[in-house]
């Protein structure tokens, strides 16, 4: 006998909701193939079967929610597929099963919180449509809101009054970034530096000749590379009373989700890459990220990360740091400002570009003026990017 376990999904993710099974007891499963999907607060995946054999015990129903490292179901790697006619009864047999024993998988059924379990396509619909999804009834297992329940409440228009329960992507987010808030010392620095790559970048053009957009969150990335070369304890973790600086620059690059939630997709080995090959492996985390198809490989292994502006009107933000990282750099959103220069021999007021650059930091390891310093080390990396086609 086999058992089938929801794998570890990615840092600081502890557990998923069963959202499809792809075969049912008595079924003849492959080695690899898809055999359930699974959703988290950062990414759906299809869950690839562990051995070949028959599928006898389902654990874990569709709609419940699952801890990681959990059996969810049992695989006699030597049995035989059972006939049409015997499939409802071992299903049946699978479901007592089930509930006899319902510490194996350790699952919660989501029947009290309708709303929250829903595909992508069902959750688009609804936001197309106006529809708060707490509002939705989902008549489908457990609770899942289906085509049907979003299409039809699309076509009875939304509530008046609406009581919104909190996703489960905030919630662990939530949690997660209230623990680091709570373990860690943080502290923050803003440093206002010239931008004006910005207005040349615009000029010149932003492309790449692969199709790819140089952004300035790429161009702050590629600084903040190279600036991290002379301040190792910022692209490190702490461990017992010891700092650990890494080799391999990690960067990533944080994005808020539609549902409140924040993904934190990796770029690997940064400090090897040109700029248009970072702007390429950026624009293909974003696409992978659209279409709900990250892996775990792309959430992992991050040893700084960059938060972009949240607004096009936003200046400073302060993000929170994501352990183990020690630091995040933030960018607030560029400006035209009126800037004092030199001309003919005296102070002359001229139109420049200016952004400010934050710094969370982890104060066991460093203090507010090596924060600072580095901060002014990427402002003055800006503008000496260089920018390949």
């Amino acid at each position: 006998m086999a058992e089938v376990t929801l794998p570890s999904l990615g840092e600081s993710v502890t557990e998923g909701i069963i959202t499809q099974w792809f075969k049912k007891v008595g079924d003849a499963v492959v080695r690899d193939e898809a055999l359930f999907e699974v959703s988290t607060d950062k990414v759906d995946s299809e869950m690839p079967c562990p051995a070949s054999g028959v599928l006898t015990k389902i654990l874990a129903a569709e709609g419940d929610t699952v801890q990681t490292g959990a059996v969810v179901a049992i695989i006699d790697e030597s049995g035989t597929p059972v006939s049409a006619d015997t499939t409802s009864t071992a299903s049946t047999a699978s479901t007592t099963a089930a509930e006899a024993a319902p510490s194996v998988a350790a699952v919660t059924p989501h029947s009290g919180e309708a709303g929250l379990i829903m595909s992508p396509v069902v959750r688009r619909i609804l936001a197309d449509g106006g529809v708060e999804p707490a509002t939705v009834h989902g008549t489908g297992p457990s609770g899942v809101i289906t085509r049907r329940d979003a299409e039809r409440a699309v076509a009875l228009g939304p509530t008046e009054e609406v009581v919104r329960a909190q996703s489960n992507g905030h919630r662990r987010m939530g949690l997660y970034l209230s623990l680091s808030a709570q373990q860690v010392p943080h502290g923050f620095v803003a440093v206002e530096v010239d931008a004006s790559f910005a207005a040349t970048l615009d000029a010149s053009g932003r492309d790449t000749v692969d199709g790819f957009t140089v952004t300035d969150e790429v161009v702050v990335a590629m600084a903040a590379v190279r600036a991290l070369h002379d301040f190792p304890e910022l692209n490190a973790y702490y461990l017992d009373n010891e700092i650990v600086e890494q080799r391999s620059i990690n960067i990533g690059f944080t994005r808020h989700e539609e549902d409140d939630a924040m993904l934190v997709p990796v770029v690997h080995a940064a400090a090897n890459l040109s700029t248009a090959l970072l702007a390429r492996r950026v624009s293909e985390l974003d696409a992978r990220n659209d279409a709900r198809q990250l892996n775990a490989d792309d959430l992992m292994g991050a040893t700084f990360s960059i938060a972009r502006a949240p607004s096009a009107n936003t200046l400073v933000h302060q993000p929170i740091i994501v352990q183990p990282q020690v630091a995040v750099l933030s960018i607030g959103a560029v400006r035209m400002v009126p800037v004092v220069v030199d001309r003919d021999g005296g102070p002359a007021i001229a139109v420049g570009q200016r952004v400010v650059l934050g710094l969370t930091f982890d104060h066991r390891v460093c203090d507010g003026s090596v924060a600072a310093a580095f901060v002014e080390r990427v402002g003055a990396a800006l503008n000496d990017v260089l920018i390949e086609r």
